[in-house]
């Protein structure tokens, strides 16, 4: 079944896929001369500025459309993250002022671990999150339920950091280890 199909065969419902066929591709063609990119519709649509100011997100602060929010999650001014991210703040997370999340990157305030392994008999497990000012989280990189990052720390791309790194760490791997 193709895209029409599935929102319906009437001549309404084709036109006005259509339509938003030809804006998609007006939208491409103009992103691509004026900035030389070409980006998923929805952030065409959607801005990010502003999608970080309703979730209450500190001044000059940005996240994509595509990214996940879940729980109380508190960001400083001027950080930036990126598409394709998952903010888990079920159990708290705090991220500093400029920042840089990048695309991909995962943080979780919570697992649930035990609560599989005990066939659903233990509870889920929450710790806070906390990142520094001045932080860069490479891409794909995952932060571990409880983990504290000091200011100004580097966290290396496709990392699991499962613990905490004071100020001015630069730190990758699986687990991430002080480089």
């Amino acid at each position: 079944m193709n895209r029409s199909e599935k929102l319906g065969n009437s001549p309404e419902h084709l036109e006005f896929y259509h339509k938003l066929l030809k804006l998609k591709e007006e939208f491409d063609r103009l992103f691509k001369e004026n900035f030389n990119r070409s980006i998923p519709f929805a952030d065409l649509v959607f801005d990010r500025w502003e999608k970080a100011k309703s979730l209450g997100f500190g001044e000059g602060s940005s996240i994509y459309d595509s990214s996940y929010v879940f729980g109380e999650v508190k960001v400083g001014k001027f950080t930036w993250i990126g598409p394709n991210t998952i903010l888990d703040g079920s159990g708290g997370l705090s991220i500093g002022s400029n920042c840089s999340i990048s695309a991909g990157a995962q943080i979780y305030s919570h697992d649930t671990v035990e609560w599989a392994i005990s066939g659903g008999v233990a509870p889920y497990e929450y710790g806070p999150v906390v990142i520094g000012n001045n932080c860069y989280l490479g891409p794909n990189a995952i932060i571990s339920l409880g983990v504290t990052l000091g200011d100004g720390c580097i966290v290396g791309a496709n990392s699991f950091v499962n613990k905490s790194y004071p100020s001015g760490s630069k730190i990758a791997g699986s687990p991430a280890r002080l480089l």
